[in-house]
């Protein structure tokens, strides 16, 4: 720690019945008083350094009249530092009092036209020679500005304790000056003083001070400049970002430091945000106060991409939602979130929700404008149909029960860009998102649908998972109606189901009646392009398609088909072979034409018009099914 000393007299300054004076032969003739506490001095040192008192006293009406300064900054011990240089009384100045003796001195206006080599222009002499140029004491200068905020932005200690350490921060460690323990030498201090001539003696010079950012002590500053407030912390942060020379990652280890000093539990899961130990501080100022941090610091975020971890992205988002952040920063966060959606965990994405427009849990929205992002990065529009496109390709693919063509899957993979594999983790992410947020029993079912067909259908290879967020979410929601649950299934591909999910499918009982057929369907005709013959269907599913033999004979009736169809979707029917496929086909029409219904009583006849021509059956599956059942039955014969 670097200290000047000035003066050579030693304290004579006594108490005596709540009153401060000085011992002295010559009797007082100047009462001051500062804060309540009264002294007796004398007007000749202290007018003779003093313009201020100077000018006070020239106005007294009453020479014995006492001199009130109730504004004084720095209170009682600045004003007795300034009476003491007056006396020549030896008073010691440091980092921790500098800040405070300088404000009282410029309120006492002791400059160099009062009398030369006055307090003030020795103090503007040990800040710049000593205090500035060490690390630490710059820090602790800087954080003693806090009590005297207007008077050091005036006086300009602020801007150049700021400067200094954005100086040392971007320049090389080995042209720094250490003092007062610093965090690469821990333990260490220094008590050097330092004359007028403003040397400083750099006897103890850590040895990470010969280091480079390309040392493990890169980050040597981040954790000294974190014990700042905001407004200090945010002013240092933007000069660093200005010179160019710190690596971006830096920059973001230093503001995740932060948050972990300042805004609680950011270190753990970010979900809950405990105000600080402070009994006099009303929890919403506390809650402003972490606001303006959290706010302060998405400011300060690089723009290079990576520069901070996208878990720490996630946590400043939760942290938002909690502290009520402005929309612009959560957009930020989001879009920030986005561009690195690819590294976040299921855990990540699930932001408590605390909003009062809605009662769910965790803020699906916000997820759906992270997810939005990370789609739209580096995708060139030609090659990516719109989202419009993308969800009635799939709603066809689901109902044409006849397309079995299962290399069109393969052929779209290749007019995507290069970030295939990110696209996959992210496409598997939001599927286990959707699994822990489906349980949500307030959780709106257009928003499971918008977020499950917002994935682009290349980056989900089978849709097991998909499922199995239908599944959660049903046993969740066992209100919806037929229709609803019909909405809910379009966003799930039959033919992407592993067996073992086609066999948990097949025994759903909240599943429509139709989703269960089409797994059927393409179990089967998986089977025969396999070059294998029909199979004996397992008894549980010749009991759920008996159990709906009434509303099956019921359609059959009404679209004139005759008793030997009838036959064939009862339970002995499907023993035989050739007529498993045809089965399931026209179970598939049905469910079909019920679903066509749907959407006439629902949005009118021309969305009906489309919903026929959409479900129709392409030519080339047609002519692949036929060849499929002739080849069923060639089989069934030879047996």
């Amino acid at each position: 720690m670097k200290f000047m000393k000035l003066g050579t007299r030693p304290d004579t300054f006594y108490t005596a019945e709540a009153i401060r004076s000085v011992s002295s032969e010559v009797s007082s003739d100047l009462v001051i008083q500062v804060k309540g506490t009264t002294y007796l001095l004398h007007k000749f040192p202290l007018l003779s350094k003093c313009a201020r008192l100077q000018k006070l006293c020239a106005e007294a009406t009453n020479p014995e009249s006492i001199i009130k300064l109730p504004e004084f900054p720095g209170g009682v011990e600045a004003f007795e530092i300034c009476a003491k240089f007056c006396y020549g009384i030896t008073i010691t100045l440091s980092a921790f009092n500098i800040v405070a003796v300088r404000c009282a001195s410029e309120y006492l206006q002791m400059t160099e036209e009062v009398e030369k080599g006055n307090l003030v222009y020795k103090l503007d002499i040990f800040l710049t020679s000593c205090i500035l140029r060490g690390w630490r004491d710059s820090i602790t200068t800087l954080q003693s500005t806090k009590a005297f905020p207007l008077w050091s932005q005036d006086l300009g200690i602020t801007g150049r304790c700021i400067d200094a350490i954005a100086s040392k921060i971007i320049a090389h460690p080995s042209k720094l000056n250490w003092s007062s323990s610093s965090v690469a030498g821990r333990g260490r201090e220094e008590s050097t003083p330092c004359r007028n001539n403003g040397t400083e003696s750099l006897r103890h010079k850590p040895a990470a001070a010969t280091t480079s950012y390309s040392s493990s002590s890169k980050g040597w500053w981040a954790e000294d400049i974190a014990e700042l407030g905001i407004d200090h912390y945010w002013r240092i942060m933007v000069a660093i970002k200005s010179g160019c020379k710190v690596p971006a990652n830096l920059i973001g280890e230093a503001l995740q430091v932060y948050a972990r000093r300042w805004l609680p539990n950011m270190s753990k899961d970010g979900n809950k945000l405990q105000a600080p130990d402070s009994c006099s501080d009303p929890a919403g100022e506390i809650t402003s106060r972490h606001r303006l941090i959290l706010e302060s610091l998405v400011s300060l975020l690089p723009l290079e991409k990576g520069s901070v971890s996208c878990s720490f992205l996630f946590k400043l988002l939760k942290a938002a939602n909690i502290l009520g952040a402005s929309s612009s920063s959560k957009t930020d966060l989001a879009r920030r979130a986005g561009l690195q959606l690819e590294e976040a965990t299921v855990k990540d994405l699930l932001i408590p929700s605390l909003s009062y427009s809605n009662d769910t849990l965790y803020d699906v929205d916000i997820v759906a404008v992270i997810l939005e992002q990370f789609i739209l990065q580096g995708q060139s529009p030609p090659t990516t149909p719109p989202r419009e496109k993308l969800r009635l390709e799939r709603r066809r693919r689901s109902r044409s029960a006849e397309n079995v063509d299962f290399g069109f899957q393969e052929s779209r993979r290749s007019s995507f860009s290069a970030s295939h594999s990110s696209k996959l983790k992210v496409a598997k992410l939001i599927d286990g998102y959707l699994q822990e947020i489906a349980r949500d029993a307030n959780l709106p079912l257009h928003k499971v649908i918008a977020l499950a067909e917002a994935v682009p259908d290349f980056a989900r290879p089978d849709h097991d998972h998909l499922y199995k967020v239908i599944d959660i979410y049903l046993k969740a929601h066992p209100d919806l109606n037929k229709s609803e649950r019909k909405r809910l299934c379009t966003i799930l591909d039959c033919k992407k189901l592993s067996m073992e999910a086609c066999m948990h499918a097949a025994q759903n009982e909240m599943l429509p009646l139709r989703v269960v057929v089409q797994v059927l369907f393409f179990e089967q005709a998986r089977v025969a392009m396999a070059g294998g013959q029909v199979t004996e269907l397992p008894s549980n599913l010749k009991a759920l398609l008996a159990t709906h033999a009434d509303d099956i004979s019921q359609v059959t009736q009404l679209k004139g088909v005759d008793a030997t169809i009838d036959d064939e979707w009862s339970v002995s029917g499907l023993k035989s072979p050739k007529s498993k496929l045809s089965t399931l086909k026209m179970k598939l029409a049905e469910a079909d034409a019920e679903l066509e219904e749907d959407v006439l009583n629902h949005d009118g006849s021309g969305r009906a018009s489309k919903l026929k021509n959409f479900c129709s059956i392409p030519v080339r599956p047609r002519k692949m099914l036929s060849k499929l059942w002739a080849s069923n039955r060639s089989v069934s014969e030879r047996q």
